[in-house]
């Protein structure tokens, strides 16, 4: 799988850890994120990764900043990218499951490498299984189309 691997400088020594790791499970891993332990953006890495899924350029992305959070906003602020930010594998894997999570995301300083890597196993082995009738991955992608509360049926939540 080509994977894209974006970072900040709060997670350079755990992004050449999963990199590793990812190339010796076989993986194309490109690395767009910073190199270096200057202040920077992660919001712009988070950006980037998403944008190379959005058009193709790679199948996944894994996104690593302080805590995941903003990283992961940025890029789910893009259409069709599915950023989840999991700190466990289990969340990593049903990511993947239920809600066909194009992007991993998690946080240097919440998580240690080897919890990283099984996160990033978890996701990689897991295969979307969408659930009858209406799946909500329908509704995010009618809510994100729309940008309306009627896409998840407005009415039900009215108060």
């Amino acid at each position: 799988m080509r994977l894209a691997i974006g970072n900040d400088h709060s997670a350079v020594d755990m992004k050449q850890e999963i990199m590793a790791y990812l190339r010796d499970l076989g993986h194309e891993v490109i690395n767009v994120g910073t190199d270096a332990y200057e202040n920077c953006d992660a919001q712009i890495y988070g950006f980037l990764v998403a944008r190379m899924i959005a058009e193709g350029q790679a199948e996944g992305g894994i996104l690593i900043c302080g805590t995941g959070v903003g990283i992961s906003l940025a890029a789910n602020k893009l259409k069709g990218i599915r950023a989840a930010l999991c700190s466990d594998p289990l969340s990593a894997r049903l990511a993947r499951q239920q809600l066909n999570a194009n992007i991993i995301a998690f946080g240097a300083r919440v998580v240690g490498v080897e919890k990283a890597k099984m996160i990033v196993e978890q996701w990689l082995s897991a295969e979307y299984q969408p659930p009858g009738n209406q799946s909500a991955l329908d509704k995010i992608r009618e809510i994100e189309e729309t940008q309306h509360l009627e896409a998840v049926g407005e009415k039900e939540y009215e108060s």
